[in-house]
């Protein structure tokens, strides 16, 4: 942006704590002509008064309080006019905050880039913010003076499990792949979150210390993490804790049942906004229609939230170490694997060598008709273009996987049940994802193809 030939606006936008904010400013090397951050459940008032505060640090004058966003953004103007030649950066985070109800925040950035801005070759806009569904809704989606205006936009991700092997060893924490791996499936790619890792510490201590420790890094994340992102946070929590409930997912109805919320434009919105902030994610089972859509929660925090630290009742300090011997921990485990390897679908297809081929992936239900019949749901179909489907069985295990005579009579039925009742022509490749894969011989014969945890951190 800084090489362009034109005025640039871009916005930056991701969920909180995924480093949207470190990225900007070590970008820039923290120099701009104007930043400035909103300020969350804050008056419009107080909102253009900590503005001119910012246009201070910058380096303007004193001068009169602006009433309005207009005379906000005139006085950035002024100040920008002000600065020396080449190009003049501009910071603006937490944008969504600034929007209060009834302040036309939105009308008088639009005029500032439209009928100011894109005059000029030397302007760099940079907006950011966690509330996604704000940042996709009024800017990057925006049909008004704002539509077709942007001219970057990153979505910023968090890491895979690669980023965070990375980021462990540029820390010198000392973990093993399984060690990472552990964390990732309690706080997902979240940088933030990652930053609180001491190395004198075993990850197990780790967890405890930073989630139930009195006073805890991240104690109280669960609290502020869906109040940040947003304004009326009681509709999307509803959500999530019905969806806490079931494994596989729920269907709109399953939702509105569970939740007991009104099918309303609000619980709409607020189910399209956990989506497109990827807290959960809206799959078809194959051989379903879009209107069968199920929800599932994704989140890797979140779920340890409900697994672990809100069943904490007693306020126990050491929890995560006294639950990792038990069937609790490995119950948990074993679902937040499945979790992670849906987290990682190119490093799957890459590690089983068709990355190149066109495919897609799906879960698929067969649910039982009768006494006789025993239904199957398998979470990690991959349909792909070379006639071939992937059929996929996660497993978490500290030691390699041994498929014993009751499991291999399981996975037999799961693939002819499949056959069957899919009625697919394309060849079926029974797949085992595992943490250390396989062991060889016995009844291990039918296994077609199989990735390791070693896959998963591919690049």
């Amino acid at each position: 942006m800084l090489e362009s030939e034109q005025s640039e606006f871009v916005a930056v936008y991701g969920r909180r704590r995924v480093g949207k904010t470190y990225l900007v400013r070590e970008t820039f090397n923290y120099k701009f002509a104007f930043q400035h951050t909103g300020q969350l459940d804050t008056p419009m008032s107080e909102q253009l008064s900590e503005f001119r505060e910012s246009l201070y640090a910058a380096g303007m004058k004193k001068c009169a309080m602006p009433r309005t966003w207009s005379a906000a953004f005139r006085l950035l103007q002024n100040h920008l006019e002000t600065c020396p030649e080449g190009k003049k950066v501009i910071f603006i985070d937490e944008l969504p905050w600034m929007d209060t109800p009834r302040s036309n925040f939105i009308r008088a950035l639009d005029h500032f880039w439209n009928g100011w801005a894109t005059m000029r070759k030397d302007i760099v806009l940079i907006v950011c913010g966690s509330a996604t569904s704000w940042i996709i809704d009024h800017i990057v989606m925006n049909y008004g003076g704002l539509h077709n205006r942007l001219t970057r936009q990153i979505h910023l991700q968090p890491f895979n499990l690669h980023e965070c092997e990375l980021f462990c060893k540029d820390r010198k924490l000392g973990f093993t792949r399984r060690q990472i791996l552990e964390a990732y499936m309690i706080m997902g790619g979240i940088p933030y979150y990652w930053s609180f890792l001491q190395r004198n510490l075993s990850l197990a201590l780790n967890i405890d210390k930073m989630f139930f420790a009195e006073s805890g890094d991240l104690v109280h994340e669960y609290d502020a993490l869906y109040a940040s992102l947003f304004r009326n946070p009681r509709v999307h929590i509803a959500i999530i804790n019905t969806l806490a409930t079931k494994k596989a997912g729920m269907t709109r109805e399953e939702i509105l049942s569970g939740t007991q919320i009104a099918n309303t434009g609000q619980f709409n919105a607020a189910l399209k906004e956990l989506e497109q902030c990827s807290f959960i994610r809206r799959y078809t089972f194959l051989g379903k229609k879009t209107k069968d859509s199920v929800y599932q929660l994704m989140d890797n925090f979140t779920l340890f939230y409900f697994k672990f630290i809100k069943e904490n009742v007693n306020g126990d300090q050491h929890f995560w170490t006294s639950q990792l011997s038990t069937s609790i921990h490995d119950s948990w485990a074993g679902l937040a694997f499945e979790r992670v390897c849906l987290q990682h679908l190119e490093q799957i297809k890459k590690a089983l060598g068709f990355s190149a081929v066109i495919s897609t992936a799906h879960s698929w239900i067969h649910k039982a008709k009768d006494m006789n019949d025993k239904g199957v749901q398998i979470d990690l179909l991959i349909d792909r273009n070379d006639d071939v489907i992937n059929l996929c069985e996660m497993k978490y295990a500290k030691d390699q996987y041994v498929i014993d005579s009751n499991e291999d009579m399981r996975l037999r039925r799961r693939v002819a049940t499949f056959q069957r009742q899919s009625g697919s022509k394309k060849a079926i490749h029974l797949t085992m994802i595992t943490t250390y894969g396989v062991q060889h011989g016995g009844y291990a014969d039918d296994i077609q193809s199989e990735v390791t945890m070693d896959g998963l951190f591919t690049f």
